[in-house]
């Protein structure tokens, strides 16, 4: 619980010097509010975690070196997160694209801890999502309810499956898997705000493939499974998160009712 409060403070944060610089610098320059907005976010949380979790390691989208596979020269002793009990996994500024373009609100901040005691095979044990152009944080302090189903699903009437999808990279087979499950199409930008959707009803589900870092889901992951949400590889699998190669390149989060069916979809078509 405590943990899970100091994720929801330190994404909450972030999220609102985020705003307060889009309001200052305004949109004409997207490259430079870009990676402004990286790294004073960045920064901050950085600092809180240097100042309130000194003993805790972090893996951040921003530090150079975070996309270093494994390689001989890449080991426990040079690298301590992967000896470390407890790992903050932490994407300061989630969706750069939307978040330099007037008016969107589909970017996000990502702040998830991992744990080596974890129970959950992708040990994560607190998280949270802030959505700050959305004016909301979504946090395993207090997980939102389970979406509910919608009563043309319970009924099996003919409403489609909203499927959140990339809008710039979009899997190959998305819209062959599309027309398989009589899903709709929902182009969204950050993986934190389409998983963020899941969760609040807005969309069924969302599946990426193609290329994402433990960065991009850990903390939606985070609060969509403590919702209790279904979430996975796109083979089945159990997501692993503080692993030695951080890239992490596909996922599933949807309502449980629907993983079976997706699932098998997914067998179809990303071979």
């Amino acid at each position: 619980m405590i943990d899970g409060a100091f994720a929801r403070w330190l994404a909450a944060r972030a999220g609102q010097l985020l705003l307060d610089l889009r309001a200052e610098l305004g949109f004409d320059d997207p490259g430079a509010l870009r990676a402004a907005g990286d790294k004073l976010a960045h920064d901050l949380i950085r600092t809180e975690l240097a100042r309130w979790r000194p003993a805790d390691a972090v893996l951040s989208e921003s530090d150079e070196g975070s996309r270093l596979a494994w390689a001989a020269e890449v080991s426990s002793r040079t690298v301590h997160r992967l000896t470390a009990d407890r790992v903050w996994i932490i994407d300061s500024l989630d969706g750069t694209r939307e978040f330099a373009e007037s008016g969107r609100s589909d970017w996000a901040v990502h702040v998830a801890l991992w744990s080596r005691q974890a129970k959950a095979p992708h040990g994560l044990v607190g998280g949270a999502v802030a959505l700050p152009a959305q004016h909301r944080v979504v946090g395993t302090d207090f997980p939102p309810a389970y979406p509910p189903m919608t009563l043309e699903a319970a009924t099996g009437g003919g409403r489609r499956i909203r499927l959140a999808a990339s809008r710039s990279r979009p899997p190959v087979f998305l819209t062959d898997l599309a027309d398989d499950v009589g899903a709709q199409l929902v182009p969204m930008g950050s993986a934190g705000a389409k998983i963020a959707a899941v969760i609040s009803g807005e969309v069924d589900a969302y599946l990426h493939a193609g290329g994402q870092y433990e960065w991009d889901s850990a903390a939606p992951v985070a609060v969509a499974t403590a919702t209790g949400l279904h979430a996975s590889r796109i083979d089945g699998s159990a997501l692993k998160y503080n692993e030695a190669d951080p890239r992490l390149p596909d996922l599933l989060v949807c309502r449980k009712d629907l993983a079976p069916r997706l699932l098998a979809a997914l067998q179809r078509h990303s071979g």
